[in-house]
């Protein structure tokens, strides 16, 4: 009678066992699977164009746009113009530069067509965040092998997502010749070296009386 006894508890200790682990999933590297995912949103608006380019009701209806969207660092301005016009390329540029923006002559592709006698401005705007975070799945204090919780990176890339200035970089990184931060960034060490040693000039005398 002892055996099987001692058997069916080994076998409930067991089945315990897994099932407090069963549940959570085999993570044993540092590298966290909760990573930041960047999502891209396109706003559009369809002005009326002339000869001249856009006029100005059309120019102030652009601002006045620009301005309810908060255009801002990061966001991505394009034309689709089926006729090409360079005036109308130029008018939206200008209102655009007033936001520290540069005008894309290639558009992302949008619902509808635009209609003749017509330009489509694109605002492509992109949000990073990490998806199902925070995570609290697997709350279970048993961690017999050593694995990475459910939640591990929510923290640290959740607020790489939130600081980020422009989401983009966080897939192209920022493109750049970087000469001009090699030179600002040596700028205190060569004030440093090209000053004159304390002691050059002597020691200083002072009368005492």
């Amino acid at each position: 009678m002892k055996k099987p006894m001692a058997a069916a508890i080994a076998l409930t200790l067991g089945l315990s066992l897994a099932a407090c682990g069963g549940s959570n999933q085999a993570i044993r590297s540092l590298d966290s699977v909760n990573q930041p995912v960047v999502e891209r949103t396109s706003y559009t608006l369809d002005v009326n164009t002339g000869a001249n380019g856009l006029p100005f009701s059309e120019q102030r209806k652009l601002a006045d746009w620009f301005e309810t969207m908060d255009l801002r660092y990061g966001d991505r301005v394009s034309i689709d113009d089926p006729v090409g016009s360079g005036a109308t390329h130029e008018a939206v540029a200008a209102i655009a530069a007033q936001y520290g923006l540069v005008v894309s002559d290639v558009a992302p592709v949008t619902e509808g067509y635009v209609n003749p006698g017509s330009a489509r401005v694109v605002i492509t705007r992109s949000k990073a965040y990490v998806p199902n975070c925070p995570n609290w799945e697997h709350r279970s204090a048993s961690n017999f092998a050593n694995k990475s919780w459910s939640g591990y990176g929510c923290a640290i890339n959740g607020n790489l997502a939130a600081m980020v200035a422009d989401p983009e970089h966080l897939i192209n990184g920022a493109k750049g010749t970087g000469e001009t931060v090699v030179m600002s960034s040596t700028k205190a060490i060569e004030s440093y070296r090209n000053q004159a040693p304390s002691g050059a000039a002597g020691l200083k005398q002072n009368a005492t009386n």
